[in-house]
This record gives structure tokens, sequence and C-alpha cells, in this order.
């Protein structure tokens, strides 16, 4: 039996039947009930996202999904995924509008994201049959669901001919709550986002900025201090150092005004820890490991 909901049926999504050309059918995998409806936030951004916009991202969706909101997306890698798996992470409930059919996970490497979110009370859905192939025209056919079923929509980096752009001026239309993440001005990432800025998007200084268009507060405890007597000098050093933004060692080590091979023995002892991560050769504070309370 095929699990689909018409445009007639009394469960299908308020929301989503209020927009323009609303789809006709909804297929889906999962458990489908109006509660996952309630509070949904569309969360989109670049699929070539940058360290800083998987730390962002994971840290703001694990506080929104946390505290009840249901995360939606278009299930792609980079931003879409990262916020699917830190909603999972987070305890909470994500949605995953795809570009085909229910039956087929697209992109292939996120089988275990695509179980994970049907083992922990999300969603699968698709306007398209079961084994409907991804084309050009179903990727923005796709964005309409994901702000039509979204109170508010989140753009986490954007370039300026990035495709979440679509999804952020359909929020726009269907006159939904519009937040951008700010990013570096130096950032290619961040040329969509200041055109939307531009366009009147309003910018998200935390979680809460979210939660209040809900009426909803975090479930989060506090941010942690990372100036605590259990780091040591110097690692208390790096950490405000990287409170900034992240750094190569031979910066690190210009800034802290210590050796090279000090700073690279500390940072190599704070990533055993737990507390820093890598990429590119630059160190971050890694904000979903290691105990800092």
């Amino acid at each position: 039996m095929k699990n689909i909901i018409t445009i007639e049926d009394p469960e299908y999504p308020k929301l989503l039947r209020e927009i323009p050309f609303p789809p006709e059918r909804i297929y889906y995998k999962g458990n489908w009930e109006a509660s996952i409806f309630k509070n949904c936030l569309a969360v989109v951004g670049s699929r070539r996202m940058t360290s800083y916009g998987r730390q962002i991202t994971t840290k703001l969706v694990s506080e929104i999904a946390n505290a009840g909101i249901t995360i939606v997306s278009g299930f792609m890698y980079g931003i879409d995924a990262t916020a699917h798996k830190a909603a999972v992470d987070a305890g909470g409930r994500t949605i995953a509008v795809m570009p085909c059919g229910i039956d087929m996970v697209h992109p292939p490497h996120q089988e275990s994201l695509y179980n994970e979110i049907l083992e922990n009370n999300g969603l699968i859905v698709s306007e398209f049959e079961e084994n409907h192939p991804p084309v050009i025209w179903t990727y923005p056919q796709r964005n309409r669901i994901v702000a039509g079923l979204s109170i508010a929509a989140m753009v986490a980096e954007a370039g300026e001919r990035s495709g979440s752009l679509i999804t952020a001026h359909l929020a726009r239309k269907y006159e939904r709550k519009l937040f951008v993440i700010p990013g570096p001005l130096t950032s290619k990432n961040s040329q969509g986002i200041m055109q939307l800025i531009k366009e009147g998007a309003s910018i998200v200084a935390g979680s809460k900025d979210i939660l209040e268009v809900y009426n909803l507060e975090s479930l989060s405890p506090a941010e942690p201090s990372l100036n605590l007597p259990a780091f040591n000098e110097l690692e208390q050093a790096i950490l405000e150092e990287l409170q900034r933004e992240p750094m190569k060692i031979d910066s690190l080590s210009r800034f802290t005004q210590k050796s090279v091979s000090e700073v690279g023995t500390a940072v190599s002892l704070m990533q055993l820890k737990g507390l820093l991560a890598e990429e590119d050769g630059k160190y971050y504070i890694n904000t979903g490991g290691g105990n800092v309370s």
C-alpha cells in the first residue's frame, strides 16, 4: 500500500495548502502525524559549505530542534544534510523534502542519514512517485514545499546564484519570516546572504531570534564558559583566539607568543579531548564535542 496524502485529506498540512499551486498529493515514508507540521522551520544553504557554515548551522539547529521545532530541508549535501543531522542528533524531528521519489536516496551517499531520519520519528516526503529521478526542474519544485511547510526560513551561507535563494524568495512570497546567518564579507558564500539582508531579511544572532517567532524558549543549557581552571594558560589562550576565527598553527603561535612546536602539541592534545576540530589546516572550536562545561 502506498503512503499518500492528497490535498483533499484533512491531514494535509494547512500551511502548504495555502501556497499557490500546492502539490495535489504527497508521497511519504515515516509516521505522518499533525504534530510534526505544527512548528516547522526551513533551513537551507550552500552545498559547498565552509567549516564555519557547518559549525554555526549545527549549533543553531541543535538548539532550535531541541526546543521542539521541526527542521525542514531538501536533503542535499552541505547545509541541508547538516541541518537534518543536527536535528536528529539533538533528539528533534526533521522532514526531508526530496527532489525525486521517496524510494530513491539522493544523493546516494546519504543513505545512513535517510535511515536516521526515519528511525527518529522524522519524515521523507515528495510530490513525485516512488522512483521518479531527480531532474533539473524537480529541485525548484521541491523548494516550494520546503518553504510552504514552514512558518519561517533560515538561510546559512549562499552564493550569488545559490539554489537556496529560490527557497528564500519563495518564503518571502508566501509571507514567511526570513532569517539569514551572517558570514564573512570576504566569503563567496556570503554574497547571497548580503543580498537577502539588503532585501529585508532578518539577521540571526542566536537561536533565541528564531524561537521568538514560535513563542518558544531554548531548552539547551547556557553557553559553556571556555575560560576555566581545567585548562592551562596556553589552552585558554588558544581557545580565546579561536573564538574570534579559525586559525592555522603559525597564526596561533604568533598571537599566543608561543613556539610553533608548543602550540602544535597543545592543539593535538585538545583535538584528542574533542575540544578542537581541523579543516584545511585551520583549527576551530568543536561545539559538538569535548567537555568544556
